[in-house]
């Protein structure tokens, strides 16, 4: 198991120099993503950095969310409701009204299965490989603690307690522990 905390975090600019991400998990192979999870606040309307060969996963977690167009992609970003869009095509935000929207992001290399992200609260999840559990508030994974914010990359089963919601992201292909 591996137990990550904001203070393990790292932030960078966004590729298109239009915002920041907040990375708390990044495999790289043979110089190439293979897998990342982060963060990042959507402030306004405007593109979203072109990420070729990667699958995305998006979930807005506060704020009002927004919609992602782009060729032959029309999504609408709402909170708690994860939404795929391939990484390489061109999308835009807009709807933003000109509020925030925080939002956990998942990103794949193509070749791998994608990722199946969902939200659990009190509940068993069973053993189906690697899990990257995302706490939105404090809560108790197989007894032991989350905070808010704290990221965890496990096996299952596992168990989940607690008020806090949990965004249960379930990876195949690419080992994250070691």
């Amino acid at each position: 198991m591996i137990h990550l905390t904001p203070a393990d975090y790292t932030r960078q600019p966004w590729k298109n120099g239009r915002g920041t991400t907040v990375e708390m998990l990044r495999i790289d192979r043979d110089g190439q993503l293979v897998l990342r999870l982060s963060r990042a606040s959507v402030v306004e309307d405007g593109p979203f950095s072109l990420f070729p060969g990667i699958e995305r996963n998006l979930t807005v977690l506060s704020g009002p969310g927004f919609r992602l167009t782009g060729d032959g992609i029309d999504l609408r970003c709402d909170p708690l409701v994860p939404v795929a869009f391939p990484g390489d095509v061109p999308v835009t935000a807009s709807e933003t009204g000109g509020l925030p929207s925080d939002d956990f992001n998942v990103m794949t290399a193509r070749h791998l299965a994608q990722p199946k992200v969902t939200l659990a609260r009190n509940a068993t999840l069973p053993t189906e490989g690697q899990l990257a559990l995302y706490a939105l508030g404090p809560c108790q994974m197989n007894g032991h603690a989350l905070s808010r914010d704290d990221l965890v990359v496990t096996t299952g089963p596992v168990t989940l307690s607690g008020d806090g919601p949990v965004l249960v992201v379930r990876i195949s292909g690419v080992d994250l522990l070691p």
